[in-house]
């Protein structure tokens, strides 16, 4: 049986995540970040402290584009690199202050963005969209950990 409408779902989860990420800038500008600061401070906040390398993995950006956001984040009061207790040749990055005085704001802010998003949708409606997208997101994170554990990788495929 065809599953209709299917081969819009790439198109439709993309377009979607690169207007959240258009809200979050524009909502976010108001408390003077950019969309990478505030994807940042999102993993920042539930990670607690991390080290740069863990950040660039949860961002999937390159370690110096990280080094360079927490450079320019540190100078704005944002985070502070600490001397990490069990090993003093690493550095972790952590939330100052203001910004967990601005986690309220940040998290309204997300509220509304994803209440704008989700206009029109009951309410078991968005907890089917999340339930569902959890289950893509752990189909993709299942495969991608299976590919990295084969010793041929994507020659399996062919």
């Amino acid at each position: 049986m065809k599953n209709e409408g299917i081969e819009r779902f790439g198109l439709l989860v993309h377009d979607t995540a690169r207007l959240l990420r258009a809200r979050f800038e524009a909502h976010g500008r108001a408390l003077g970040l950019s969309s990478a600061q505030w994807r940042l401070l999102v993993r920042l906040l539930r990670e607690g402290r991390a080290t740069q390398a863990r950040l660039a993995d949860l961002m999937e950006i390159e370690p110096i584009s990280v080094s360079r956001l927490v450079t320019r984040m540190e100078q704005a009061g944002w985070v502070e690199r600490q001397p990490d207790p069990h090993d003093r040749r690493i550095r972790l990055v952590a939330p100052t202050p203001k910004t967990l005085d601005a986690f309220s704001d940040i998290r309204s802010v997300a509220a509304n963005v994803y209440d704008e998003a989700m206009a029109g949708l009951t309410a078991p409606e968005r907890q089917t969209l999340i339930a569902a997208l959890t289950v893509v997101l752990n189909n993709l994170s299942g495969a991608h950990s299976a590919d990295a554990a084969s010793p041929r990788g994507e020659e399996d495929e062919q």
